[in-house]
């Protein structure tokens, strides 16, 4: 039975209604697979230019039917095509009969241009033919799938974890494309298999070069531990005469590789065994371990003090002091104690410019202004202190914390033996000082593809690396892989405790979204109270193949399973405090490779980025919402000559002729945090000096503000009662979301704060003025009061809630959100404005009023050790030389600004400018992609 053309698979909502409304005729429908029950299907039918999605639910029998109102017997059927058919005729209860199908996208099978991905089209949709999910395969009896899909699947099995990617790229293209000629063959009575002998032939072609490397080194090493030349020799030669190598001449060199490595290591053995009894030698002793801890140098910086005069600045971290030396004195003007350091201020106008403010005694405070010899110095100065006043900080649990990322395509080699530029961040693009690069980071995320090594081989190497780097022993938290594809997560002993909470997962993008040589894998975790996700990928490469990388993006965001379970049904970007997706994304630039190289060459990084595909893309909304990335000031990491970082390798020869891969920076990190966090990226670059691979290793590290788990307790004030909740109570929210659907919807409440999840009631406002959007609104009595389990500013300060709007019928999502409470805190409400999404679209958008109680006798609170350093716009701000004023809570509110107070308001708070629009969103000049915003302004 061939797949029907109606039933669309796993589409979202959203592409569902879209082509629903280009189609545009009452009666046009499709089914897709539903987004709120696993193994129910959703019906969605065009009428009068709106959308009705039916829910087709399963039995216990396997049988399906439509969803009705209570008290309506259903209607049950074997299949889905059983149903549709039925359903097409009148007075059946739906809105209209089921007339006109909407088929499928037709999906053209491409050939990956590095042979490594999309050689066979992708599988065809299969219609379910019943609750269990059982599928039926194109020109296949029913209830049995074709031959060839059946050894994918074993296919698929078998290498689950195996790093072969280019072999079986091979193998599964001739299930698909070969195997039916073969059988072909076979029932006519030639049991050759000629086109599986060509396929192997073709698959093992690199094989014969590797082996002949190997075979040489292995012949010379013998010849050293015995004189005669090995048996095997004469007729590997003689073999290699042939212009054309084949099977048995590949079985041949495999037979004397197997050979001689089965005598060699006995042979070698037996050498050395020799040679030390016979001039009695001693065998060295093991090399000594590392030191248990490496103390931080004092380090000093040659700086410029006020408008002309030279000084030096020491900094001691152990001893906690900053010393001012001016030029020419030989004694220190001023020693200043870490505790008495209030604020060190970054100009962004000046980038190696400085304020220092701190206590010169009990009555007043000083400032003093730095310049630095560049901004690189500046920077290593800034981390110096911050890592002072972490190390003398009397806390029992960290504010702040630094984590380090690399990505690296390996391209199937080992590794050189030192990875210190890496895993140091130096070389090219934003690096750190000399004086900074051993600071060992608190968390390293180290993500792989194409890595040949095995798994425990890798993870051993990284952590021997950084025990010689750091002298720090780093546990594994996670390990996760997809064939060639690797992440490992190390944490530093001290913090194995805090972490908790570890899921990992995998999703393949390959063939068909079958076989792993494309893919990502993922790993989550929460630190004491943070949420960190991260997700390592292998895109779809070619310069040609943009829409495929987006697709595997928008199928990763949807099927990698990571955070909490009860999060699942948002969007994986909101379900992290924050989230980072590095790898060999493979986007590349669309220019002529020599304009590229030129520009290259002149460092004009600037003309490039304007042709970068994922720039691109992301300026489109297609992939990344909302995510951010470091300034890219390093050269294109792909395609470099191995051995080398001076050329570009661009040509690529191969059986269907030559290739342009245009160097490009296919490798990047990017990161998507919570409003109102604090997020510093401290460096972004590549190495220049790491060469085994055509990709450069890139890293990226951060400084990121982490939350306790526990709130100290607190002294009761007197007259407290245990009524003394904090309570986050709702005046309005108003909701517009992309949607040809008329369904009532309600919101669901979910934060860690929270015991459970809550939601509202229905929408008691509805309308539908603009097509394609609906518009939606709550009241107070829609919406309930939540109580979060600890009523503590200091914890309410770093909780968020996580919104989402389901439809009543068919509780599937029509976007999500995520709204920090540190803004919305005090006692008059608060407006909030935020954006919508639903599996990486942006849906809509939504706004209302609120506001966080909290008790009088839980409001104290104490500055985060990340506050004190702060960036300031302006050159010309004013000399701090009184007393400092308390700073502002770090990060206003998207869009938000109070209300006037109303009658029962007894602590009116301070004005706060209201910003039009959320400080992390761009204007409305660059928002075109979402219309709702406008339709929230009354614009056309």
């Amino acid at each position: 039975m061939a797949a029907a053309s109606w039933y669309h698979r796993d589409i979202s909502r959203v592409v569902a209604e879209d082509l629903l409304a280009k189609a545009g005729r009452d009666g046009c429908f499709l089914v897709r697979d539903s987004e709120s029950i696993s193994g129910a299907y959703a019906l969605c039918l065009l009428f009068q230019q709106h959308v009705y999605t039916y829910r087709i639910l399963p039995d216990d029998e396997g049988l399906l039917s439509v969803q009705t109102i209570q008290g309506i017997q259903a209607k049950r059927f074997r299949s889905l095509p059983e149903l549709i058919s039925a359903y097409q005729q009148p007075n059946n209860g739906l809105v209209t009969p089921l007339l006109y199908p909407v088929h499928r996208p037709q999906e053209v099978a491409d050939e990956d241009s590095d042979r490594e991905d999309g050689r066979g089209s992708h599988a065809g949709s299969v219609v379910p033919t019943g609750g269990t999910g059982g599928g039926t395969g194109l020109g296949a009896p029913p209830g049995r799938p074709h031959i060839s899909q059946q050894l994918q699947l074993r296919l698929q099995e078998q290498v689950h974890s195996s790093p072969a990617s280019d072999f079986m790229g091979f193998m599964a293209e001739y299930l698909t494309q070969h195997l039916q000629l073969d059988l072909d063959a076979l029932r006519s009575g030639h049991p050759q298999l000629r086109h599986l002998s060509a396929a192997l032939v073709t698959a093992c072609r690199a094989l014969h070069s590797e082996i002949d490397f190997t075979l040489t080194g292995l012949e010379t090493l013998a010849r050293v531990f015995d004189p005669p030349v090995s048996p095997c020799s004469p007729a590997r030669e003689q073999g290699l005469l042939a212009s054309n190598p084949d099977l048995e001449l590949l079985l041949s060199k495999i037979s004397a590789v197997n050979h001689l490595l089965s005598s060699l290591e006995k042979k070698v053995l037996r050498s050395l065994q020799d040679t030390v009894s016979r001039h009695n030698l001693a065998l060295p002793s093991p090399a000594a371990p590392p030191p248990a801890t490496k103390a931080l140098a004092v380090q000093r910086f040659e700086v410029k003090a006020g408008k002309s005069q030279r000084a030096a600045l020491t900094v001691d971290v152990e001893s906690g002091t900053v010393t001012v030396t001016k030029r020419g004195s030989g004694s220190p003007e001023e020693i200043i104690p870490q505790d008495k350091i209030l604020q060190l201020i970054k100009y962004q106008s000046v980038q190696s410019k400085v304020r220092l403010v701190y206590d010169r005694d009990a009555q007043r405070s000083l400032s003093k202004d730095f310049i630095f010899p560049d901004a690189r110095k500046r920077e290593a100065f800034c981390q110096l202190l911050q890592l002072m006043k972490i190390q003398h900080s009397n806390l029992d649990e960290p504010d702040l914390i630094s984590v380090y990322v690399g990505t690296w395509n390996m391209g199937s080699t080992p590794p050189p033996r030192s990875l210190a530029s890496w895993l140091t961040s130096r070389g090219l693009g934003r690096t750190w000082d000399e004086t900074t690069a051993c600071i060992p980071h608190d968390i390293y995320v180290i993500g792989t593809q194409e890595n040949s090594l095995g798994d425990r081989e890798w993870v051993e190497f990284l952590r021997a690396s950084l025990k010689t780097l750091m002298a720090i022993d780093y546990r594994v938290v996670a390990l996760q892989c997809l064939w060639s594809i690797k992440m490992v997560v190390l944490v530093k002993p001290e913090h194995e405790r805090r972490v908790s909470h570890v899921h990992t997962s995998s999703v393949k993008t390959g063939i068909a979204n079958t076989l792993g040589n494309k893919g990502a894998v993922g790993v989550s975790f929460l630190f004491n109270g943070t949420s960190f996700g991260f997700v390592n990928c292998h895109l779809a490469s070619g310069s040609e193949k943009t829409h495929r990388r987006n697709q595997n993006y928008s199928d990763i965001l949807r099927s990698l399973a990571l955070g909490d379970k009860r999060l699942s049904a948002f969007d994986l970007t909101l379900r992290f405090t924050h989230l980072f997706w590095f790898g060999d994304l493979n986007y590349r630039l669309d220019m002529d490779v020599q304009d590229v190289l030129t520009h290259v060459a002149k460092k004009e990084f600037d003309v490039l980025l304007a042709v970068d595909q994922l720039s691109l893309e992301r300026e489109k909304n297609k992939v990344f919402l909302r995510f951010s990335e470091g300034d890219i000031s390093f050269p294109p990491t792909y395609r470099y000559e191995r051995g080398s970082r001076d050329t570009y390798m661009w040509q690529k020869f191969k059986t269907t002729g030559m290739r342009i891969n245009v160097p490009s920076w296919c490798d990047r990190i990017l990161w998507k945090s919570h409003p109102e966090t604090h997020l510093v990226c401290s460096s972004y670059g590549c190495t220049d000096d790491i060469v085994t691979s055509d990709h450069s290793p890139v890293f990226a590290t951060f400084e990121v503000g982490v939350t306790s788990q526990f709130v100290p307790p607190c002294p009761a004030a007197p007259g407290s009662t245990p009524e003394s909740l904090a309570c986050i109570e709702w005046e309005s929210i108003e909701v517009i979301v992309k949607t040809a659907s008329r369904s009532k919807c309600y919101i669901e409440f979910h934060s860690y704060c929270l015991e459970e999840a809550q939601r509202s009631g229905e929408n008691t406002s509805q309308s539908c003025d603009v097509p394609g959007f609906l518009r939606m609104g709550w009241s107070a009595k829609q919406l309930p009061v939540l109580n979060p389990i600890l009523p503590d500013l200091e914890y309410l300060r770093d909780q968020h809630l996580l919104l989402s709007i389901k439809g009543v019928e068919s509780c599937e999502s029509y976007g999500e959100c995520c709204i920090a409470m540190r803004s919305m805190i005090g006692s008059m409400a608060q407006q909030f404005e935020t954006f919508l999404f639903h599996r990486g679209e942006e849906t809509g958008s939504m706004r209302g009023w609120m506001k966080v109680r909290v008790p009088k006798d839980r409001r104290s609170t104490r500055e985060r050790l990340y506050e004190w350093i702060s960036l300031e716009e302006e050159e010309d701000a004013p000399a701090m030389d009184s007393p400092t004023c308390p700073k502002l809570p770090l990060g206003l509110p998207a869009g938000a600004r109070p209300r006037a107070p109303s009658p029962g308001d007894t602590e009116p708070c301070p004005a706060v400018p209201r910003r039009s629009r959320p400080r992390s969103l761009p204007e409305a000049a660059s928002s075109y992609t979402n219309p709702a915003y406008f339709i929230f302004e009354g614009l056309p």
